[in-house]
């Protein structure tokens, strides 16, 4: 098991009980199946950005509490220079770096994604909405059935409730900014 996804687990479970909220309840909050929801809080269960991203609204926390165990202290404005985010390892269809983790009372969190070529993602979705601007590479997205392919400076905007999907083209890496509210 991947103990990153354990201690996220740990941390959602802790502020689930300090809340005074049982699983059914969260579940049904965030729109998940209790059995799924049961999983993200043992660590089984990889648990999408948008959904940690829920879950860190229902608790009034940031992201950044869920993902690193601390609290952002930052207000005026955040700094991440080159391949200083906070790394995410949580599917292994993408790496995710988040670019604002520092910064306290985000209205929506940036990452930095990594697509490498080969294999087929799997779909994903997640409550409220996703703007991707692509910055390397080529990239096949489906959202909701529809495939779409980015060129280097596009940028596609949708309602992340769709199911969807990113994959690098021609054999390279595929890189771009995913902003999540």
């Amino acid at each position: 098991m991947n103990e990153q996804l354990v201690a996220i687990g740990r941390r959602v479970a802790g502020l689930r009980e300090i809340k005074g909220l049982s699983p059914e309840a969260v579940a049904r909050q965030i729109g998940a199946p209790v059995e799924f929801y049961r999983r993200y809080e043992s660590g089984e269960e990889d648990i999408p950005v948008g959904v940690l991203f829920q879950i860190a609204q229902t608790f009034d926390v940031e992201l950044t509490a869920l993902l690193t165990g601390e609290d952002p202290r930052l207000h005026g404005f955040s700094v991440s220079r080159a391949a200083e985010g906070v790394r995410v390892d949580r599917r292994h269809d993408y790496d995710y770096e988040a670019l604002a983790y520092n910064f306290a009372n985000k209205k929506c969190e940036p990452f930095l994604v990594t697509v490498a070529p080969g294999g087929e993602p799997s779909l994903n979705s997640h409550p409220g909405q996703e703007c991707n601007y692509l910055l390397a590479g080529r990239m096949s997205i489906v959202i909701g059935g529809h495939e779409i392919v980015l060129e280097v400076g596009d940028c596609v905007y949708f309602d992340a409730t769709q199911p969807h999907a990113m994959r690098a083209l021609d054999g390279r890496i595929a890189k771009f900014l995913a902003v999540i509210a």
